[in-house]
């Protein structure tokens, strides 16, 4: 059955290749970015309300915050949308299926602060308000991808399975969720990426994070203040991506990690 997975599945070598390229690339902007932001934090001169906009302790904590409602918001996500995925992709669910895509493709049809603030709206400000806001508004992409990748599993390959008397799940299990692994972590980083930028608008809410830093300087026009925010911002969405990227590359199955 190795043998039917890898050849029904040879498209999925040549991504590998554009995921190795993936990872190279990531770590050199990461290392780019965290450069220029080392240089402007040492060579600018700051003054009082850029010092006390920029102080240390403060945007640490921002900082771990700003991880803290990403991180969440993608837990929830996958927690929700993975199994929600393999439900309407069985026998019998296509109706179903159309339903939750077309449902969840309003949701993110809200732009993400009228999406923030109908949920600050319904249940109030606070952290918990934003990583529910942030979940519902990046269901939509990995739940398609869930659901893609598990209906481009090559029915020969199944129907293996069950000629060596595998039942629905242990196909599921062994066969389709391996194959739809590259998939569904591409559908896992895309929404990872855009939790963190959406993060930045917690501070709307009471939900804290490094839009704290940007918002404070655009409000006092000071630059500098919102270029070190903003890269943070960025710094974090790389480092994450990549690390999916790892895992989307050491998740899949072993013959097409090459």
């Amino acid at each position: 059955m190795s043998t039917a997975i890898a050849s029904a599945n040879l498209p999925l070598k040549r991504n590998a290749r554009t995921l190795q390229l993936d990872l190279i690339v990531t770590p050199i902007f990461f290392i780019l970015l965290a450069i220029m932001l080392v240089v402007v934090w040492v060579y600018s001169d700051f003054d009082r309300t850029t010092t006390s906009i920029l102080e240390p302790s403060r945007l640490w904590s921002q900082f771990q915050q700003q991880i803290y409602l990403a991180l969440w918001s993608t837990v929830l996500v996958i927690v929700i949308a993975i199994p929600l995925g393999i439900l309407v992709t069985r026998e019998g669910a296509p109706r179903l299926k159309n339903n939750f895509v077309a449902v969840l493709g309003l949701g993110q049809a809200i732009p993400a602060y009228g999406l923030i603030v109908l949920f600050f709206v319904a249940f109030g400000q606070g952290t918990v308000t934003v990583i529910l806001a942030l979940a519902t508004f990046t269901l939509l992409p990995v739940l398609r991808n869930t659901i893609v990748g598990l209906e481009q599993v090559d029915q020969t390959v199944i129907e293996s399975g069950k000629g060596m008397g595998l039942t629905s799940l242990q196909r599921l299990r062994k066969i389709e969720l391996p194959l739809a692994v590259p998939v569904i972590m591409a559908g896992i980083r895309t929404a990872t990426v855009i939790n963190v930028g959406m993060a930045t608008l917690a501070y709307l809410i009471g939900g804290g994070g490094l839009g704290e830093t940007i918002a404070a300087g655009l409000k006092n026009g000071r630059p500098t203040a919102i270029f070190v925010g903003a890269v943070l911002v960025a710094l974090i969405a790389l480092a994450l991506d990549f690390f999916g990227g790892l895992a989307q590359r050491y998740l899949r199955p072993k013959g097409l990690a090459s």
